[in-house]
Parts: C-alpha cells; structure tokens; sequence
C-alpha cells in the first residue's frame, strides 16, 4: 500500500549550497597550507594526507551537525556557530586519525595549535564574506525572484514581513492572492490587506512567468481549498511551496524527519538527543567536577552551620520530577525546621517562620542548591534546565497551565533561563508560574551549548540579593 518511494521530500541542492561547499573546502586546504608552511616548512609533504583528511572527516561531520541546510532568512550568528559545532566534531577525528596513523606524529604542537584555530576562523570569514556578496548582489536586484503569497491570514502577513525583513532572500514580494471576500479576510488578520488579485490572475501572472514562487498559508483545515489552489497551480512552472500554519500548536522543538520515506514534523519533542546530548552531558560532568572541588570546603562550613545551628539533618532530598517525568530526589541543604515531602508542600513566603536563620541566608544566595552538584555528576539533573518543582507542585499545575508537563523534556536543572530572568522564588499567583514555565518552553525550543554558558554565567552575576528568594 506503501511504497518505499511514495510521500518523498527531498532536499534542493542549489548553486549556493555547492557554492558553500566549495568555499569551506577551500577555506580547510588554505589553513592547513598556512599552519604547516608558517610553522614547520620541514613536514610540507604531508599536507595532502592532512588536507584529504580533514575534508574526508568534514563531510562525515555535517552530516551529524546539519551545516549544509539552507540558511536563508537564519541569522548569521547560528550559522556561524553550526560551523564551530562541526569543527568540535571534525577536529578530534582528524587528531585521532592522525595518532593511530602516525602521519602527524612529526608535526609541532605549535603546527597543530595554528591549525586548530586557523581553520575554523577561516572557515568563518569565508562564510561571512560570501552572506555580505550575496546580500549586495540581491539587494541590487541580481539572483532575485519575485513570489506571491495565497491567503490573506496572519500567516501569510508574518511570512511577507519575514522575507522584507530578510532582504538576503532575494525575494521580490508580488502581492496577496486571495479568493474569499474582503470582510471574510479583514476578520482573520485583523486589518485590511491589499490583495493583488485572485486565483485565477496568479494562474495568469504564473504562466507568463512573472511570479516565480507562490506560497500557499491557508490553514490546514482547508484541505480542499488548498487541493484546488494546488491543480490550478500545476498548470504553470512556478515553484509552489505550502507554509503549515503549526503556529496554532504549542511548538515546543521542531524537526522534520521520516518514516520510510513518509515525511513527520515532530511537535512536542526535546532538542537534547545524539551528538547534542553528549556534548551536554560533558559539559555538565566537566564542569560540575570542577565546581564540586572547587566548592568543597564551602560546603563542608555550610554542612557544619545547618547542623549545629538547628535541631535535624544536614541534606533534605525531596521527590520531584526529573526527565520524562520520572522520580528524581533532589539533594538541598535544609534551610527550614520542616521536610516537606508528601502530597501538600506549602511553598516558602516572605517571613516565613519555618525558615531556620541560616536557611535564610542559603536561601537567599541560593547556597542551599549546592548539593544538586551531586545530582548533576550522577545524571539526574544538568546544570543548566527548568528548576523541578515539588511533586505535589506538579499535580498542583499541571491541570491549571497548558503545556506544563512538557518541561519535562529535558533535565531539570539547578539555574535556568526563567532564574535569570528573575521567575524565580515563590509563585502565589498562577501568572507567576505561568511565565516561569513560558521561559523552560523557550529553553527548550532554543537551546544550545553556548545557552547554558550564559545561563550560567548569568546566573553568578544576579543571584545573590535576588529579591524574590526567600
């Protein structure tokens, strides 16, 4: 019923794609070049061995780190950063192909050092230099095209703002085509549009060539509509596109992807898996060693001031929700008389009587949180993610706030992007957690290593004196 080469989206290799390739081959061949003839003349043969396998490697890499996707309308800051991201992947195949092979065992460690900071910064400049060409050339009208949009609806306004805002595109808008009544469309955006025309005039102005690309936004409830729109199109050479409008679901990451050749888009799905969660889970190990011993005797005076300061134990480890939802008991020093841990938990108020004098102070500094480095090293926290929430907290919000359970995708954390953005202590209103919980769903929609560091670093910055923890 399903053949294997039904429903197949595929991806278009343009002359800039190519064009990006050869720039990148070039820009690895010319840093390798430099770093052995301005370092070590004496081992130039080798150069070929070294170039034909960083750009052998380079290949396998984007493969994983998706560098060679289109970049058109993407801000030049992610596509710079992919490029790092496939260095990190790239540069240590090539060291450890080298170390098992012997071929770069005669070579400095200042060759090697040049060469690993050269050829990423290369690759950059290039990747620059090749966005501010084709933004001049498109700009002066050269490699244009001119598109339309069918559908007169929010989509279709926020899809021509994006392209006029991306002049990089070489977009020429055309206009709005549209044939439901003017009242029907003033209604859905909210304002009247001009429109160009109607279906009909696009079929004309497609067929003599004027418009080169049409995008259809109608909502995908109009499947019929859309069907019509599609094999009155299929009658011209124009290339048609359809925009889903997912904008209406709850889109916490997503991603295309296949089932034998069936195309999916994931909608609720966590961007920490693969080569990504490694890097994160490393990240987190590393750095949370080196806080652990770096804190130790820190925690060692803490540990001794909550027990000889008020009657229990030193750590209070609580149920929460962890990755997926499961258990998770998070390690804190006990800032209060009590250790709430059933299914009422009465959340920490202003002058709260329960607090122990030392808890205040950990509280408001967050010292108390320290333990979670325990948490964190054994993988059931990262350093970095939505803060768990008391179990009972979580029966208590999940009915209440769309989308609350999907926080969970990742791995709670002991700072995160709501913390630094001052969402954080205690949440006597819905509206308080509803933002918190708006800022774990950005979190997790965009993150990126280079994220986490400055949460991270954030997070030193404002957390003492914080009004709100108590």
């Amino acid at each position: 019923m399903f053949g294997s080469n039904q429903y197949q989206v595929r991806a278009h290799r343009s002359l800039v794609d190519i064009a990006y390739r050869l720039l990148d081959a070039a820009a690895i061949l010319a840093a390798t070049l430099a770093a052995t003839r301005y370092t070590d003349d004496e081992h130039l043969p080798n150069l070929a061995v070294v170039g034909a396998t960083t750009l052998l490697l380079h290949m396998v890499a984007v493969e994983v780190s998706g560098l060679y996707r289109s970049w058109r309308g993407s801000r030049l800051a992610l596509e710079l950063w992919c490029v790092l991201i496939t260095w990190l992947y790239t540069a240590p195949a090539v060291l450890g192909v080298g170390l098992f092979t012997k071929f770069n065992a005669e070579f400095t460690y200042k060759t090697k050092l040049v060469w690993l900071v050269l050829t990423p910064l290369t690759m950059i400049s290039g990747r620059i230099a090749y966005r501010m060409v084709l933004r001049r050339l498109r700009k002066h009208g050269h490699n244009t095209r001119r598109f339309a949009i069918c559908g007169v609806n929010k989509l279709g306004v926020q899809l021509a703002r994006n392209v006029q805002n991306s002049p990089e595109l070489g977009l020429e808008f055309v206009g709005f085509f549209d044939d439901r009544p003017q009242r029907r469309t003033q209604e859905d955006v909210g304002e009247e549009r001009p429109r160009a025309g109607n279906l009909p005039e696009l079929v004309q102005l497609a067929r003599s060539g004027r418009v080169d690309k049409i995008f259809i936004t109608f909502p995908m409830r109009a499947e019929k509509r859309i069907r019509d729109y599609l094999t009155q199109l299929g009658d011209t050479t124009a290339s048609v596109y359809i925009v889903p409008d997912f904008f209406v679901f709850q889109m916490l990451h997503a991603r295309w992807s296949s089932i034998d050749g069936l195309p999916v888009v994931s909608v609720f799905e966590t961007p920490i898996s693969g080569i990504d969660g490694v890097l994160k889970r490393g990240f987190d190990l590393a750095v949370g060693c080196m806080l652990l011993a770096a804190l130790a005797l820190p925690m060692l005076a803490i540990a001794a001031a909550v027990k000889f300061t008020s009657p229990g134990p030193v750590f209070f480890r609580q149920k929460r929700y962890g990755l997926s939802g499961e258990e998770i008991r998070v390690w804190k020093f006990r800032s209060m008389r009590v250790c709430e841990d059933g299914a009422q938990v009465t959340q920490a108020t202003q002058g709260d009587d329960r607090i122990t004098p030392v808890g205040r102070v950990l509280r408001k500094t967050s010292l108390d949180e320290l333990p979670q480095l325990f948490n964190v090293i054994t993988g059931s926290m990262s350093l970095v993610g939505p803060r768990p929430h008391a179990t009972a907290h979580n029966e208590q919000y999940r009915p209440l706030i769309d989308g609350y359970m999907l926080r969970h995708k990742v791995k709670p954390g002991i700072t995160g992007l709501a913390q630094v953005n001052g969402a954080r202590g205690e949440t006597e209103t819905l509206d308080k957690m509803e933002l918190r919980v708006n800022y774990d769903h950005r979190y997790i929609r965009e993150w990126s290593l280079w994220m986490d560091v400055k949460i991270l670093v954030k997070t030193a910055l404002v957390v003492f004196g914080q009004p709100t923890a108590y």
